[in-house]
């Protein structure tokens, strides 16, 4: 028998086993630019909120829970929870959302998390605050999702 003849085989087994790695490859591939692409739509629609002017002198007391949710993707949805005692804010819980698995609020950037922001609200008496530097996105479905909380704390009578 003919040693090149022998050897074709295992030659093509060769072949073979560098074409499955490469096919993984680009599955993958093309796995994460689909994924980046339907994040994007969402990244876009929490780039473009924009927050209500809230009368925070006319604010009711009580509890009142408020919810954004996303149109495009649901990976950052928020769910707060604002406790108004006073006429003012006296307490902001985060239900769903910058939160872990324990219920206690992640670091975003730089040891600062969502009741970082949440402070800023309650001293400028306002939602049009500075976000957290590389978390704006996070921020902004916050924010969000407050202002639909204090929208009930004006209007109940």
């Amino acid at each position: 028998m003919n040693q090149d003849t022998h050897d074709a085989p295992r030659a093509k087994k060769k072949r073979r086993f560098w074409l499955i790695p490469v096919i993984l490859l680009l599955l993958l591939g093309i796995i994460g630019l689909a994924a980046m692409a339907s994040d994007s739509a969402a990244q876009q629609e929490l780039a473009n909120l924009t927050f209500g002017e809230i009368d925070f002198s006319a604010l009711n007391d009580g509890t009142y829970t408020g919810c954004y949710i996303g149109t495009k993707s649901n990976l950052r949805d928020v769910t707060v929870e604002v406790t108004v005692y006073g006429g003012a804010i006296s307490d902001i819980r985060v239900v769903s959302g910058a939160i872990d698995e324990n219920g206690t609020p992640t670091e975003l950037i730089d040891g600062q998390t969502i009741l970082d922001l949440f402070s800023r609200v309650r001293t400028q008496q306002s939602l049009q605050v500075d976000t957290i530097s590389g978390a704006t996105l996070t921020c902004n479905a916050h924010l969000k999702a407050l202002e639909h909380a204090l929208e009930q704390a004006q209007t109940k009578p």
